[in-house]
């Protein structure tokens, strides 16, 4: 089964809006004589998940937003010229649909986590819910806290559109993270260990492990990243993990798509060259140059050529070097076609509604994250080499010793860890994160990574090392409706 799905329901979409109290037809339906059954707190969780497909969450802009400003991609395509170029406003549709996806979600979880402990229910199911719901919220968090900054923190459903209700100052950006690990500890207790394409109790602990990188809590990052790799899990075919498609033990929780009934994942059409994708246009997030060049495409498995890919006609498309697929000029098409394009989607577009799955978290992730956690605190051991081997020899790469020149020093490993973590996790929306997270760690330990945002942002501002660009600025709609936040400096 390809996710798990409830219909959707006229009710749950009033329950799941920003302002459902002023709409009709809620004089008959409320969220007090909505949350009656199972079904119900069922219904409300599955909308908590749908949030997240949308086009400003994992369906389109984060992970544009992930990939375009950094060293990965680039595009000619207009619609993403900002993100490219490093030259977002707060008008930027990007910036605006990423805020309002993220907190669409937060509001569904916050409808779940008020109405669904009154539902009179299995208690065992009705405590998942609540973490699953804790689980979203705090990934829902945690990309606005990475992408904003501190941001207007609600832990209750928005119920009218009073200003008193609707506005809220900005939290702390460490406000936010906060939040985000107390939901990820409780969600990690009350969500299962196994739990059908759905977010897990190693789902919690892998995000738990990325917060904590990310505020440089080494210790912390690593406990969480332990409690996950406690599953033991052996890394399988590289090239076969994609398309996304709930198929590997290895996949910690993904965005579930089912093609025309749901609406679809419009990424793969976003990326990949024509006949694959629907239409023949400027494709977002190609592969740079650089990328290629930084890569082994000839032994690493990830980018070393792995078979032609054909279409459904028989035509060859182009060939495949599993991270991208290397575009064949002719079969038809025209230029748009031809060259380096993002292959970790591969389903036929389907008219902007592919069936491809989208990774948020992966097992080998959490080993690149306990490697790192651990050289931190300590440099090279055996135990950071026993979480990195296996990520560089799936890849057909050999392990590494202590004796390794990798492994000499702490700042040798930092960086084959920051190797093994770009080449590993390209295209899937986190090397811009990764290089906001290196900017910050260099400002207060020089040198400790040899690439940040900083010296991408350079690149394209003529040489300014502008840190205001190190956060997005808030959406201009947010402004100019809530009196009570203020902008991020530099905007």
């Amino acid at each position: 089964m390809k996710k798990l799905l409830i219909p959707a329901l006229g009710a749950l979409s009033l329950l799941a809006s920003c302002d459902f109290l002023k709409k009709e037809p809620l004089g008959s339906i409320t969220p007090e004589n909505f949350f009656q059954t199972s079904d119900d707190a069922e219904a409300s969780l599955t909308a908590t998940y749908d949030a997240m497909q949308g086009t400003g969450a994992y369906g389109q802009d984060l992970n544009v937003m992930g990939e375009m400003p950094s060293d990965n991609c680039s595009s000619t395509n207009g619609d993403v010229n900002a993100m490219d170029k490093i030259i977002w406003t707060p008008t930027t549709s990007q910036v605006g649909n990423v805020y309002n996806q993220f907190y669409q979600g937060v509001n569904r979880a916050n409808i779940v986590l008020k109405y669904v402990p009154t539902v009179t229910m299995d208690t065992a199911r009705r405590s998942q819910i609540q973490g699953e719901a804790r689980f979203i919220r705090a990934l829902s968090y945690f990309n606005l806290a990475r992408v904003y900054g501190g941001v207007p923190l609600r832990l209750t459903p928005t119920e009218s559109g009073a200003p008193a209700d609707v506005n809220l100052a900005r939290a702390t950006t460490d406000q936010v993270y906060d939040q985000v690990v107390a939901d990820l500890q409780r969600a990690a207790i009350q969500m299962p260990a196994s739990n059908t394409n759905r977010a897990t109790k190693n789902s919690a602990n892998a995000l738990l492990a990325r917060v904590q990188l990310t505020r440089r809590n080494w210790a912390a990052a690593q406990a969480a990243a332990a409690k996950v790799l406690a599953s033991n899990i052996t890394l399988g075919s590289f090239n076969a993990l994609y398309p996304a498609e709930n198929k590997s033990a290895e996949s910690l929780f993904e965005i579930q798509y089912a093609g025309s009934a749901d609406g679809g994942n419009i990424l793969p059409d976003l990326l990949l060259p024509s006949p694959l994708a629907t239409y023949s246009f400027p494709k977002f997030n190609i592969p740079t140059a650089e990328l290629l060049a930084y890569a082994d495409t000839v032994n690493d498995t990830r980018w070393a050529f792995a078979g032609i890919v054909n279409s459904a006609a028989g035509k060859v498309i182009g060939r495949n070097h599993a991270s991208y697929i290397d575009g064949k000029p002719g079969n038809g098409g025209n230029s748009n076609d031809v060259g380096p394009f993002v292959y970790k989607w591969r389903g036929i577009g389907n008219n902007f509604s592919s069936a491809d799955n989208t990774y948020v978290l992966r097992y080998a992730e959490v080993l690149l994250a306990y490697a790192e956690a651990v050289n931190e605190q300590t440099g090279p051991s055996a135990d950071v080499l026993a979480k990195l081997n296996p990520v560089r020899q799936r890849a057909g790469l050999a392990a590494l010793s202590l004796a390794s020149p990798q492994a000499l020093t702490k700042q040798a490993m930092r960086n084959e860890i920051d190797r093994q973590r770009r080449l590993e996790l390209a295209f899937e929306g986190e090397r811009w994160f990764d290089l906001l997270r290196y900017a910050r760690h260099n400002a207060v330990e020089a040198g400790a990574h040899t690439v940040t945002a900083l010296d991408i942002i350079a690149q394209q501002r003529q040489g300014n090392r502008d840190v205001n660009y190190l956060l997005f600025p808030l959406p201009q709609g947010e402004i100019n409706t809530n009196p009570l936040v203020t902008q991020n400096p530099g905007y």
